[in-house]
């Protein structure tokens, strides 16, 4: 992707989050020499990822196959290992009308995810085979806003405002916007998008960058190169 497309999305992300009644923490407005200049300040947001993310899947085709994320905070494995302290996430999400984030799963993450605002959110479920692989011909259960729900493979959840949608390791899903743009919720144990998406098809997770302008803001994937 283009830096200068990335540049875009950003902005048009926190106008959308912003129309909603949200805000971003302020971190998020820091220049790329902010965050160099308070980098040991920030620690925990820079180990932890928490930040700007935009991604293409490293397809070329963010408005078919793509999706925008900011992580808010981010907690610590080494809590959820030991099963106490900071062992939740936090995100917001924007899936475009039409634009799929391809099928995957988790191997350790379980998530909520919320429609906040906008149009319908479709979610497409399948369930695992006894090695936790993809199986096109199995479901299983989920949670809608607490009420268990069984679902059949291939089934689409279709998430008005307001409602959400439990997922557990194992859950595969693809998921989204119809009818219009929708903002997302996303609240999980503690995330990992280096190593813990398990996708169905050979793809990447980030994007690779072409540098035609300089960054609004750092993406979670700068943090190595940059800081």
């Amino acid at each position: 992707m283009k830096r200068s497309r990335i540049n875009q999305i950003m902005a048009e992300a926190d106008d959308m989050i912003r129309s909603f009644g949200f805000a971003l923490p302020s971190f998020a407005y820091w220049t790329p020499e902010d965050f160099k200049a308070r980098s040991s300040d920030a620690a925990h947001l820079i180990s932890s990822r928490c930040g700007w993310d935009i991604t293409d899947y490293g397809a070329g085709r963010f408005d078919q196959m793509g999706l925008f994320l900011f992580t808010l905070r981010n907690g610590r494995l080494a809590d959820l290992q030991r099963g106490g302290g900071m062992c939740y996430a936090e995100k917001l999400l924007i899936s475009r009308q039409d634009q799929i984030s391809p099928m995957h799963t988790h191997v350790i993450k379980a998530e909520d995810i919320i429609n906040r605002g906008g149009a319908t959110l479709v979610v497409e479920l399948f369930g695992s085979d006894d090695q936790g692989g993809f199986a096109e011909d199995r479901g299983g259960t989920v949670w809608c806003d607490g009420i268990e729900r069984r679902f059949a493979s291939g089934e689409k959840l279709r998430l008005a405002p307001g409602e959400s949608v439990t997922l557990m390791p194992g859950d595969w899903h693809a998921f989204w916007g119809e009818g219009g743009d929708v903002l997302i919720g996303e609240v999980s144990t503690v995330n990992d998008d280096e190593t813990d998406n398990i996708f169905r098809d050979p793809i990447g997770r980030f994007a690779s960058i072409e540098e035609d302008e300089r960054p609004r803001h750092l993406l979670v994937s700068d943090y190595a190169s940059w800081l």
